[in-house]
């Protein structure tokens, strides 16, 4: 029903686009300027090329998982720490109504923890071994609630769809700003001229920037989202604990890749520009916002 909603919004979007091009004539005016250029095509060619690279890389966001960070999946528990682990998770998932996700655990000293997934019924959970061992198992409970929660929430499908949504955009948008500099300010009357793929590739770039800003600021509401679901998992006091815990650990070379950083539970250090870019809220607004739910 989720990806239903926004394929559902991204063709309203695209329609809306396309009404309003033909209501103020701006085909009209690009092709007396030469612009000849099909915008209801770019649209379906943009939507396609969009959200193709985000539902590949939705369906294959376990796989890559495990192999970037060399997660070992517990599927028959070696030891106590093992059982304690998949058990939490059983019976979290169970009250969160969701599949049960693969348990794994990861090798690095920092602590962090992550989900992944293609739906809600077909998710990782992943901790690292830095995490078991630097923090209690009431914090441990926590972590492992606020990744069940974004399961729960459906966030990693979320998170896909929406970058779907910018990226159609910014291929749009900068496709036609290639073409218009390219017609209009270099008068190019066949086939495209270097001025095109120039003004294409800046205009991407720069558009590309502004979306990033769009889905981190997403990002970043999801997490006080998550934090707010392990605490009603765990409890509100072991997740605060937990973010606490993780606040000794934050000058800490972060140990998840790019690709996986916006799906870890820690994060969110950054001042200035830099924090429009930021995946995760500094921990002590999540910290002050659960303080505040008491």
């Amino acid at each position: 029903m989720r990806i239903l909603l926004f394929l559902a919004t991204n063709a309203a979007i695209l329609v809306v686009i396309s009404v309003v091009f033909q209501i103020f004539g701006i085909e009209g005016i690009l092709k007396e300027n030469n612009v000849d250029l099909d915008l209801q095509a770019l649209l379906i060619m943009s939507a396609i090329i969009g959200f193709g690279g985000s539902f590949i890389s939705l369906a294959m966001s376990k796989m890559m998982a495990k192999r970037a960070m060399g997660v070992h999946i517990i599927e028959q528990p070696g030891n106590q720490a093992e059982r304690w682990l998949v058990d939490t998770v059983r019976r979290q998932a169970q009250e969160a109504g969701i599949g049960m996700p693969e348990v794994g655990i990861f090798d690095t000293p920092v602590p962090n923890a992550f989900a992944t997934g293609a739906s809600r019924n077909n998710a990782l959970v992943a901790v690292s071994t830095g995490l078991l061992q630097r923090m209690t198992a009431d914090e441990v409970e926590a972590v492992l609630g606020h990744e069940i929660s974004h399961v729960k929430n459906g966030d990693m499908v979320t998170m896909g769809l929406l970058q779907g949504v910018v990226n159609t955009f910014v291929i749009f948008l900068s496709r036609i700003i290639g073409h218009v500099v390219d017609r209009v300010v270099f008068k190019t009357e066949r086939g495209y001229g270097p001025a095109y793929f120039i003004t294409s590739i800046a205009a991407q770039i720069f558009l590309s920037i502004l979306a990033s800003m769009i889905v981190m600021w997403f990002s970043r509401r999801r997490e006080f989202r998550a934090d707010a679901g392990g605490a009603e998992l765990a409890g509100r006091d072991k997740m605060i604990a937990a973010l606490r815990r993780l606040q000794q650990a934050s000058g800490e070379e972060d140990s998840l890749p790019d690709q996986l950083a916006a799906f870890g539970i820690a994060g969110g250090v950054g001042q200035g520009i830099r924090r429009l870019f930021l995946s995760h809220p500094p921990l002590v607004e999540r910290i002050a916002a659960l303080e505040a739910q008491g």
